[in-house]
């Protein structure tokens, strides 16, 4: 299990789909929000250094909070609307780290489908996930502006 020391999450999420694929990558994604087994090299690619940590069983291991917000930064450099069912859902996870990643990629690709779930956060007990929410909605509504 080979790390990938030394890249951004954007960089090794890069390199992922110049290996795998762009479509495998987000499927991949998916697949971790909804609960499902993917190979150790793709948590490691979307969670860095600390992946090992989280794959070894540290904090909740494999489906603890990390590896679904890996899935959402993923999403956030490698986006197809095959995901669309799979973020807005993530809008809804008991993770406030999850929710507020699922907001910046719905803000970052404009996902208009949606546009309930982000206006839906706008409530939400956390400060940081109110504040994707409301760049999230900024975006969908007023796109010149972002």
């Amino acid at each position: 299990m080979a790390s990938i020391w030394g890249m951004t999450p954007r960089q090794s999420i890069e390199a992922e789909c110049a290996q795998r694929g762009k479509s495998a990558v987000v499927s991949g994604c998916v697949d971790l929000l909804q609960g499902r087994e993917v190979d150790d090299a793709l948590v490691l690619a979307l969670g860095g250094p600390h992946a090992e940590y989280v794959l070894g069983g540290g904090e909740g291991g494999r489906h603890g909070r990390w590896p679904r917000v890996w899935a959402c930064r993923g999403l956030l450099y490698a986006w197809e609307k095959q995901a669309t069912p799979a973020i807005v859902q993530a809008t809804k996870d008991e993770a406030w780290r999850v929710r507020e990643m699922a907001a910046k990629v719905i803000a970052r690709h404009r996902v208009e489908d949606a546009i309930g779930a982000v206006v839906g956060l706008q409530g939400d007990p956390v400060t940081r996930v109110r504040a994707a929410a409301e760049r999230a909605v900024i975006a969908l509504y007023d796109p010149i502006r972002t």
